[in-house]
């Protein structure tokens, strides 16, 4: 029987331990998409207690908490924050085989020094102790980032974002982790939403540009693109819940905008033409100034109405969606692709039934002397758990290079939440481990060192173009 989450927690062989705690343990951290909050990081921001570092705005803990029963007054309602914090508590015993077990003890064992099994019964140590490191040194935004061994990190930017924070950061000598901005333009994207339309009107302003047709819409958003490439950006990101692909022509899409412009109602194929166009559009001006883009694909959000009114996106209804990928997929890749304006590109599926999709399609477009230019991204939301980071790894091993794969990001909003990357790497080395021991790779730990470290950080360093 083995110790709970002891040294060799996740590594079943002798390979697997070595690969962790002489390579792995040892890498930085290069976090290409988070939702960090640049203004937490530019304030060092710290934290009153444990529940608003641990549980504000966690939708992973408050589905937990729904499914056992915990009334909503101490998950997002005006509960105290200790009464929050217990009804955590008490539900982390009904989690085991939830990666959130594993997560939360980790992330109060890493950086409180705190080794008690969670439960009602440990509730008030934990939350002295915790509460009162907090308070000490060490203990803020920045010091958990620097604690976490983090290098180079992206948040999730909105495309009319002024970056002020980004810019406090760059311009602060005292603070050697790289805080970069990633393009998020999905309001703009999304032009059949009630949120296009004010988008619209603040691009415009932010651009300095009368946007009273496409062109000028395209206009202005270029420039916003080149302002965050300025600011260092080199890495786009775009929810796409709906994969979509339908051509039309500049004349179609103008017309299609301009009638949005009016507030009058569109066709789902109108809305697929626009959305096709302008995601093309922008693909070509990541690829001509060297980005990556991310497209995270399949999810369903906000299904429960009732809760979605109450308390608005994010808020731990959304799932995972089934739909037909592979055409629109490759559609889209190769329209860019024909013009040689495909950019480098990360695809992420949120539903495991499309790993070999994603797996293979990848090989269709690799090329331009980029290694892993097309990258079949890491395992996504409800797949950041040990099966689904497996499964992804496996399917990518499979099909294509796992050797080249750009690795891990916490997609979190947590600053604790860098106990990912420690879980993932323990899951990578314990994958090749078991295929030294079955004979299925060299024991030749240069090869298979050099291919964790590479996997863990150095590959995303290269492939994202970032001096540290």
């Amino acid at each position: 029987m083995k110790e709970f989450l002891n040294d060799n927690f996740l590594l079943d062989n002798e390979v697997s331990v070595e690969l962790y705690h002489n390579h792995a343990k040892k890498m930085p951290i290069f976090d290409y998409h988070c939702h960090l909050s640049p203004k937490e990081i530019a304030e060092d921001k710290r934290y009153k207690n444990i529940t608003e570092l641990w549980l504000g705005g966690d939708h992973y803990k408050w589905r937990a908490m729904r499914s056992n029963g915990i009334d909503e007054k101490y998950i997002t309602g005006d509960a105290t924050d200790y009464e929050k914090f217990k009804a955590w508590t008490s539900t982390v015993p009904y989690c085991i085989g939830n990666p959130l077990y594993h997560w939360s003890h980790l992330e109060l064992k890493r950086y409180f020094g705190i080794d008690s099994i969670i439960s009602p019964e440990t509730t008030d140590e934990i939350w002295e102790k915790a509460n009162a490191m907090l308070q000490e040194d060490g203990f803020t935004a920045r010091e958990f980032l620097k604690k976490s061994n983090v290098k180079v990190l992206a948040t999730t930017d909105d495309a009319i974002d002024s970056l002020e924070y980004h810019k406090m950061i760059r311009e602060d000598e005292s603070f050697d982790i790289k805080v970069l901005p990633a393009l998020r333009p999905d309001k703009g994207i999304n032009i059949e939403r009630n949120t296009f339309l004010p988008w619209v009107e603040a691009l415009g302003e932010v651009a300095g540009v009368e946007i009273k047709s496409y062109k000028d819409f395209i206009k202005a958003l270029e420039l916003r693109v080149d302002f965050f490439h300025e600011e260092g950006c080199r890495v786009s990101d775009h929810g796409i819940d709906d994969i979509f692909f339908m051509l039309a022509t500049d004349e179609e899409v103008d017309g299609i905008f301009k009638k949005a412009m009016k507030g009058e109602e569109l066709s789902p194929e109108e809305v697929e033409k626009y959305k096709t166009k302008t995601l093309v559009n922008l693909g070509r001006m990541y690829a001509e100034r060297g980005w990556a883009m991310q497209l995270h694909i399949g999810a369903l959000r906000n299904n429960n109405s009732l809760m979605f009114n109450k308390l608005g996106p994010d808020s731990g209804f959304d799932s995972i969606q089934d739909q037909h990928i592979a055409k629109k997929v490759s559609a889209l890749l190769d329209e860019l692709n024909k013009e040689s304006k495909l950019p480098k590109t990360i695809l992420y599926n949120l539903n495991a039934a499309d790993n070999d999709i994603l797996g293979t399609m990848i090989g269709n477009f690799q090329g331009d002397g980029i290694p892993g230019k097309m990258q079949f991204g890491s395992g996504w939301w409800f797949h950041d758990q040990k099966d689904g980071m497996i499964k992804q790894m496996t399917s990518l091993a499979n099909l294509g290079l796992l050797r080249r794969f750009v690795g891990m990001v916490t997609d979190s909003r947590s600053f604790l939440s860098y106990i990912r990357h420690e879980y993932f790497r323990r899951i990578l080395c314990n994958l090749i481990g078991t295929w030294v021991a079955n004979g299925e790779a060299p024991y030749d730990m240069d090869l298979l060192g050099s291919m964790v470290e590479e996997i863990c950080y150095y590959n995303a360093l290269e492939y994202f173009g970032i001096e540290v």
